[in-house]
């Protein structure tokens, strides 16, 4: 579909890519995505005597319907419609046009995926296997701590290992986790976390107030300490933690990351009859339609036990797994 656009064409898309970078700082690898995707759409106008300055909404539908035909895939696709809908939005700021062409286009439809989730006793494997993974007690019961936490509050593994210790003093009911754009939400703590907390906060001050007496190092203010520019356990870290965890509960460790944990409890508590709105809150997410992908997930595992477990939806002949 390449194509040489006329020279009011590269004009464009050369004025563009400029106030691309200069005013939004775009990043390089995005600017050139860019420039590829206007590039092949002038080529195709080209070809049908036309420019942006005459190209109307028909001729972007058109011109959507043959990247689909090529066999583009639906990111490539919305990828090409947000590049022209931005050209002509900047095209018309500048007074090249009157209007927008593109701006009432819906972009292709993403493909839904439903999140990798674990079973409760997957995860309970897992707590077991952090309980008994460590080098000495203190490796222990950190492991043990960061992994209770994370399986009763849901929080992002950045959230989790860049925790602040006062946020676990006083043996609290709650955990005030900041998020995503600085925001701030309060997390329960279920009895086994509390109870994990306290050991893995009792051993990690008896640690650090020996590390002051012998060395005068100064406190650390991160409940998961750590040496390195961040002062804390980093998330990287933590998933290589995890990956060995799965290995020793007998699970693949390729199954198993820092947010299929997460997934792992906004599906079990949605599982156990937690309201929505309750389980948004707890995940931060700022909009109850990302928290709604949890529904499916659950629907989907409700019928793969419907088709394994149900008398009449198995195949003529076919015994059951119990008979």
């Amino acid at each position: 579909m390449a194509g040489a656009p006329d020279p009011d064409a590269a004009r464009w898309i050369s004025a563009f890519l400029e106030a691309q970078a200069a005013e939004l700082d775009a990043a390089r690898n995005t600017l050139l995505a860019y420039g590829r995707d206007l590039k092949d759409f002038a080529g195709w106008l080209a070809r049908r005597g036309k420019g942006f300055e005459a190209a109307a909404r028909d001729d972007v539908e058109r011109y959507l319907v043959a990247c689909e035909a090529e066999g583009l895939s639906r990111a490539t696709r919305a990828r090409r419609l947000s590049a022209i809908r931005q050209l002509f939005r900047f095209a018309y700021e500048e007074g090249w046009r009157g209007d927008n062409p593109a701006i009432q286009i819906a972009g292709p439809a993403k493909a839904q995926r439903l999140p990798k989730t674990l079973t409760v006793d997957e995860v309970e494997a897992l707590l077991a296997a952090a309980r008994e993974s460590g080098r000495n007690p203190m490796e222990r019961l950190r492991n043990a701590c960061l992994m209770e936490l994370l399986y009763a509050t849901g929080m992002r593994v950045s959230e989790l290992v860049g925790l602040p210790v006062v946020a676990a003093r006083g043996d609290p009911r709650m955990l005030l986790v900041k998020g995503k754009g600085g925001k701030e939400r309060m997390v329960p703590l279920s009895a086994p976390s509390r109870e994990a907390l306290a050991a893995w906060l009792a051993l990690r001050d008896a640690a650090e107030k020996q590390a002051q007496a012998e060395r005068k190092t100064p406190p650390t203010r991160h409940l998961f300490p750590a040496r390195g520019k961040e002062g804390h356990l980093t998330r990287q870290a933590f998933h290589g933690l995890l990956k060995d965890f799965a290995v020793a509960a007998g699970i693949a460790p390729d199954r198993v990351t820092p947010h299929v944990l997460r997934h792992a409890f906004a599906t079990h508590l949605l599982a156990g009859g937690a309201d929505l709105r309750v389980i948004q809150t707890l995940l931060g997410h700022a909009d109850v339609s990302t928290t709604e992908i949890y529904t499916h997930v659950l629907d989907e595992r409700l019928r793969s036990l419907v088709l394994e477990h149900h008398p009449l939806a198995r195949a003529p002949g076919e015994t059951s797994r119990d008979a």
